[in-house]
């Protein structure tokens, strides 16, 4: 009796195993598209320690752009700076350290862990980077419709924008935005 329970369980097993697709499933690409990680395309690491991914958009138009931010360890920081725009942003991986204002200050850098959620309101200075472990960040904004770059040095209407012109990282995109409209 034990032996027939036994043949029978491994049956249903087989008959499970053989009933249920396995790797084999087919996507339609009309319906989504997926990149995996091997296949994202990365920038090479800037002076500042960073590297980027841009996913969906195109930071330098208008319209909606989603990037993956990179920032390597070993106390890679942007200097001051701020954007035009809003942007939002998720802290995939690692700890992600943050300051705000002029005064750039790595020792006094607030750590941010995976899973936290950021907004940099657009022309308010900050300055970030990594440590002592990589930190990965999603970061989504909605530049102006209207496009465009940000002014030129010259054009910027602010004292405090002039006097951060040219302290700009490479990887800190600049745009002007509206509000997204109320659902």
């Amino acid at each position: 009796m034990l032996a027939h329970r036994w043949r029978l369980m491994l049956g249903a097993h087989l008959a499970l195993a053989l009933a249920v697709p396995g790797q084999t499933a087919e996507l339609n690409p009309a319906a989504l598209v997926y990149q995996l990680p091997d296949q994202i395309r990365w920038s090479s690491p800037s002076a500042a320690g960073a590297q980027n991914s841009v996913l969906v958009g195109d930071p330098s138009k208008p319209g909606l752009y989603v990037v993956l931010n990179k920032w390597l360890k070993g106390n890679h920081f942007s200097r001051p700076h701020f954007h035009p725009n809003d942007r939002f942003i998720t802290v995939l991986g690692g700890t992600w350290w943050m300051g705000s204002g002029t005064n750039f200050d790595p020792d006094n850098s607030l750590p941010l862990p995976a899973g936290t959620f950021v907004t940099h309101f657009g022309k308010q200075v900050h300055w970030d980077g990594a440590k002592a472990e990589d930190a990965s960040l999603l970061i989504l904004a909605r530049p102006d419709r209207r496009g465009g770059r940000e002014p030129t040095c010259a054009a910027r209407r602010s004292d405090q924008e002039r006097a951060l012109c040219g302290s700009q990282p490479i990887q800190a995109r600049k745009f002007q935005q509206t509000p997204l409209p109320s659902q």
